[in-house]
């Protein structure tokens, strides 16, 4: 590496050339390069500009490096928080500050007097720079005593501040960041205008794409002390809130910090997702594979796990049960504190499922919602596993057909296999769940003797079941018939139709024929009537069923029930007679 003394001289001999021909640009620009190995970047600019001059019609090189350094900048905190606290100076700086202080940083004149010179590695190097600059440090944490807020902090040093209380944990978060050599921190307590509606509204409808986006999370663990042994992070009462769910699954990067902010385990490797040990602990503690722990990626698929991770979390705000899943199920809705757990929650469900055709979320037991009845009132109605069904293996399936080609016209089967597959996807509309179902008329209803809430049903087609409720239910039968009318459903789940995942796997798309669709002249390939034949028998297995009353103006409204309702055809011919239909839930 040159020395300071090799490009004084390097400087010296571009002066005299400059002297010698002050109209070339040659001596300008030796004297550039002198001036930025020497790191004196903001008379190397000055140098260069000088150069420009000297060309006839020279582009203006530095305005279109800012500008690309401008556009490099806005790529970076497109998905970064507003207002961040420099971890350096202690204070708060919204977007334009930090933009600011970038621009008057090293880091700048570098990168602006360096790329003006080699534009073939410019925008590359721009972006290494600005990432570099703008990494952010997120903290997880729980909420604890009097957390200092906005107001609390605006314009302040927060390291001059006053060590106590949440104060202590804020500056403790930015000594640990900086001395991690990250510039830039966010925490949820003081870093977002809790009382403008509009940026709470766009913080948490975008905090798990921050905590993704985070060069790295810390995880503060206040009850762990230090030196604990493993164990200790899922005791911890941050495993008990609903916002860690988001918080620990989508960074990339994640850190656990004793009470004194040592590692957990004196662990002190760079991503602790990298560490087997904890990752095992915190699937244990949660319920959570630790692959999905590691790599999860936000969507509609498997609802009904999600919501189950989620079932015996917490908040202080009742409608946050709803609001810390919007990240994890990737949708955006409106934040309305105040509304309730029943309308945030019956929002987000009407959306997964509405957005998914995902059924799953409206397997639960417990009170109903008054949102809709075929939700539930709480998260922790999902607390208890969906009852696992039985499954057959292939060998199974295959001896089933074989059984059911001797009593089974394949052109019924397929003819039911078509009219399944017509059905429209699950959809809301005003609260009113428009569900497609296969019906089962319910013929009886009687309580069982010396119970109290468990009815024995008879239902057309059905195997006679029980069902415990807190519903008062009306006894009926044959001979003692009642205007109230019940059904028991199976709500329809595309899956037992075993299609590829065509956009449409109805079309015909340049003469192939996409499995499911009907061929030319009525001819039937094998592959749909082997479909067809396995849909008969799936349907002959025991299912998980709802429980509707119809009410006055025709809709239904489902039962609820404390435990699963699981029921079965009689035999195959039940399955031939099925009705199918779409029914509107209240």
């Amino acid at each position: 590496m040159a020395r300071k003394a090799d490009w004084d001289r390097a400087l010296d001999d571009a002066l005299k050339v400059i002297k010698l021909t002050p109209s070339s640009h040659i001596g300008y620009q030796l004297e550039h390069a002198a001036l930025h190995g020497a790191q004196r970047y903001d008379e190397a600019i000055g140098a260069f500009q000088t150069m420009l001059s000297k060309f006839e019609n020279a582009p203006d090189r530095q305005i279109q490096t800012e500008r690309a350094i401008q556009e490099t900048i806005k790529a970076q905190l497109d998905d970064a928080p507003h207002r961040l606290l420099n971890t350096f100076t202690g204070r708060l700086c919204d977007r334009e500050v930090q933009i600011d202080a970038f621009k008057t940083s090293t880091e700048y004149r570098e990168i602006l007097s360096s790329t003006l010179v080699h534009v073939d590695i410019r925008m590359e190097r721009i972006k290494d720079v600005v990432e570099t600059y703008f990494r952010c440090v997120t903290l997880s944490h729980r909420w604890e005593g009097k957390e200092p807020l906005l107001h609390d902090i605006q314009d302040k040093d927060v390291d001059e501040l006053n060590p106590v209380g949440g104060i202590v944990k804020l500056q403790s978060f930015c000594k640990t960041a900086r001395a991690a050599g990250y510039r830039w921190g966010w925490i949820d307590t003081c870093c977002i205008d809790q009382t403008n509606n509009v940026e709470l509204q766009k913080s948490l409808n975008s905090m798990f794409v921050w905590y993704h986006t985070s060069a790295l999370t810390m995880v503060y663990l206040s009850d762990v002390p230090p030196s604990s042994k493993p164990g200790a992070l899922a005791r911890s009462a941050w495993n008990t809130r609903g916002w860690t769910i988001p918080e620990f699954l989508a960074p990339k990067v994640i850190r656990f910090y004793q009470n004194d902010w040592t590692p957990y385990l004196d662990d002190r490797s760079p991503n602790h997702k990298q560490s087997v040990a904890i990752m095992q602990e915190l699937e244990d503690a949660t319920g959570i594979d630790a692959h999905i722990l590691v790599a999860f990626r936000p969507g509609m698929i498997n609802a009904r796990e999600k919501l189950q991770w989620a079932s015996t979390r917490v908040t202080t705000v009742q409608e946050d049960i709803a609001y810390s899943l919007f990240g994890i199920f990737g949708v955006q809705l409106p934040v309305m504190y105040g509304e309730k757990t029943q309308n945030a929650l019956g929002r987000l469900l009407q959306e997964v499922v509405a957005r998914s055709g995902d059924i799953s979320a409206l397997d639960w037991v417990g009170p109903s919602s008054e949102f809709n009845s075929c939700l539930p009132a709480d998260i922790t109605s999902y607390d208890a596993p969906p009852y696992a069904l039985p499954s057959l293996s292939e060998d199974e399936i295959q001896r089933s057909i074989s059984l059911l080609r001797d009593t089974v016209v394949v052109d019924l089967a397929l003819e039911f296999y078509g009219l399944l597959d017509r059905l429209n996807a699950p959809r809301f509309a005003n609260c009113r769940l428009h569900l497609p179902c296969i019906a089962f008329r319910v013929t009886a209803v009687t309580r069982k003797p010396m119970t109290y809430f468990t009815y024995e049903v008879k239902a057309d087609g059905l195997r006679d079941l029980q069902i415990t409720t807190e519903d008062r239910l009306l006894q009926f039968s044959r001979g003692r018939p009642t205007r109230e009318s019940f059904l028991l459903v199976r709500p329809w789940d595309r899956r037992l139709l075993e299609l590829p995942d065509y956009a449409d796997d109805t079309e015909s798309v340049d003469g192939f024929t996409l499995p499911g669709s009907p061929g030319e002249e009525g001819t039937v390939d094998p592959e749909s009537s082997e479909r067809a034949m396995r849909l008969v028998v799936r349907l002959e297995q025991p299912f998980s069923a709802f429980l509707l009353a119809q009410q006055r103006s025709g809709e239904y409204k489902r039962i609820a029930s404390d435990h699963d309702i699981t029921t079965q055809v009689k035999d195959v011919d039940s399955v031939h007679c099925m009705d199918v239909r779409t029914l509107e839930i209240l």
